[in-house]
């Protein structure tokens, strides 16, 4: 270690400045002057380094070693500088200045995955979809329920005693379940109504159904209206499959008036019941007839929104499922299988299979892309946003609370351009109507002026041919009186007659 310090240490001088030694926390017991020299003694041990006071020589003991101060000295020795810092006259680091660079955005931001998070965020709360099925005993309602979520949400019905009554009025069931399909949830409520047209008197059967419907937007507007909310469950009936016999004539009156009184409270979708009962020739007139009375008594049913930046595919599709309405149903759950060796859901008769599945056959493909695949959402949001605030503003207003439009109205980005379009367009029609009646005013104004000036230029004219007609007058008058002297020179011109005296004293 010795052979170390020597080959660090210049020999010719002998002398050197203390420098920082292992760790940088080394303690300095009294400050030296800048240009102050101060040996470095060795010390017998080949770890130890003394470094003596300014003022006293340190002891050989190495007490203050490396070792010594915050930390072990382990490391090794740090060639010496020229000259020892001044601790007190030290001056600050001058910190160099930041250069904050600006950019633009031109790549990718993000915000192209807030799908991505909506879905993410839907699928872990889950989805809730309240049917509505309706129609008369006997037209398959609870097989065809099954069939569309391929699952027994209704157990197979005993047979019924024909010597047991039939119900006296139109009851409401409720049945629910939880489906799971590729790990989306959905929390299937079902609303049925056993007893719907089978009484021989059926005056004011929809009047059950509709109470219903209108006690679920009351307990949906009562939970909006708490101080406190909690998350709830929508139970408002997002869909109405309304059932119709396959007569092949068109709609009873039962049909037409049951579908008034609700056409403005739930989504209608008209189902033919059944259809494997009619031809093709005979489905297709019936679904004329139907919609002709659809159309004639102002009955409004759900028909899916074509939007414009939809791509082709889509667009065609929607076209499609809305050319089956009404849809002309078959509903099985028993697997059969056909003559090629396929296994499908459908219906076995002697002169022929009859497939659920097989959009030849009939519409239910299209009915189930429509309520659930396609378009579950937009009859959920119709029903809050259109129907639902329909029902709340015209209760609001039964109780005396006139309704604010402009708190629970969706903000609609082309509708607030339109307005304010309309606006825009009404100003500057006010700003015309005044500009108009200001330039016509100062027109009016300027016209009065130049009429009088007119008026006076007319004056000023008329007296100055006044006056030159009295002097051209005078002029010929002295004109004649000269050519008269002319003609008798010995005639004593006639005296000019003496001008008159002036008033005044000069005269």
């Amino acid at each position: 270690m010795s052979s170390m310090i020597d080959s660090l240490t210049p020999k010719s001088s002998g002398l050197e400045e203390a420098a920082p030694v292992g760790n940088e926390h080394t303690d300095i017991k009294k400050e030296s002057p800048v240009d102050e020299e101060i040996p470095i003694k060795e010390s017998t041990s080949a770890n130890n380094v003394e470094i003596p006071n300014g003022s006293a020589e340190a002891p050989s003991n190495g007490s203050a070693g490396v070792g010594s101060g915050s930390g072990s000295g382990s490391g090794g020795l740090e060639p010496p500088t020229q000259e020892a810092p001044n601790i007190k006259n030290a001056t600050a680091p001058v910190i160099p200045e930041i250069k904050i660079i600006r950019r633009k955005l031109n790549g990718y931001v993000g915000f192209a995955n807030l799908p991505k998070q909506w879905h993410r965020k839907s699928v872990r709360r889950g989805f809730n979809l309240n049917l509505l099925s309706v129609g008369e005993s006997g037209l398959g309602k609870s097989t065809l329920i099954n069939t569309l979520f391929n699952k027994e949400l209704y157990s197979p019905k005993d047979p019924r005693d024909p010597a047991a009554e039939k119900p006296t009025g139109v009851t409401i069931d409720t049945i629910s379940d939880d489906i799971e399909e590729n790990g989306v949830k959905l929390h299937l409520t079902v609303i049925d109504t056993p007893g719907f047209g089978d009484q021989v008197n059926n005056n004011d059967s929809w009047q059950p159904i509709v109470d219903e419907i209108n006690s679920r937007f009351d307990s949906y507007l009562e939970f909006e209206n708490k101080i406190n909310r909690t998350t709830s469950t929508d139970n408002r009936i997002h869909a109405c499959l309304y059932f119709i016999e396959p007569t092949g004539h068109s709609l009873k009156p039962l049909d037409i008036e049951f579908l008034k009184q609700v056409h403005q409270k739930v989504n209608i979708i008209p189902i033919i019941a059944k259809s494997d009962t009619l031809t093709e020739e005979e489905i297709f007139e019936f679904k004329q007839r139907i919609l002709d009375d659809i159309k004639t008594q102002g009955i409004d049913i759900f028909e899916p929104t074509v939007y414009e930046n939809d791509d082709e595919e889509t667009i065609s599709a929607t076209k499609e499922i809305l050319s089956k309405v009404p849809f002309a149903i078959v509903g099985s759950t028993t697997e059969i299988q056909t003559a090629d060796g396929r296994v499908v859901r459908g219906r076995q008769y002697p002169w022929g299979t009859i497939e659920v599945d097989n959009e030849d056959h009939n519409d239910f493909v299209r009915l189930r892309q429509l309520l659930v695949r396609n378009f579950l959402e937009e009859l959920r949001e119709k029903t809050s946003h259109k129907l639902y605030e329909s029902y709340r503003s015209e209760k609001l207003n039964k109780l005396g609370i006139p309704q604010d439009h402009s708190v629970f109205r969706e903000f609609d980005p082309s509708i607030k351009q339109q307005e304010e379009k309309a606006l825009h367009e009404a100003k500057l029609a006010k700003l015309e109507a005044e500009m108009k009646q200001i330039f016509q005013q100062k027109v009016s104004e300027k016209e009065k002026k130049l009429q009088k000036s007119e008026a006076e230029l007319f004056s000023r004219h008329k007296e100055v041919k006044e006056k030159l007609l009295k002097q051209v007058k005078t002029l010929e008058e002295k004109k004649k009186q000269l050519e008269n002297a002319r003609l008798n020179p010995h005639t004593e011109p006639t005296p000019a007659p003496a001008p008159k005296a002036k008033k005044g004293f000069l005269r």
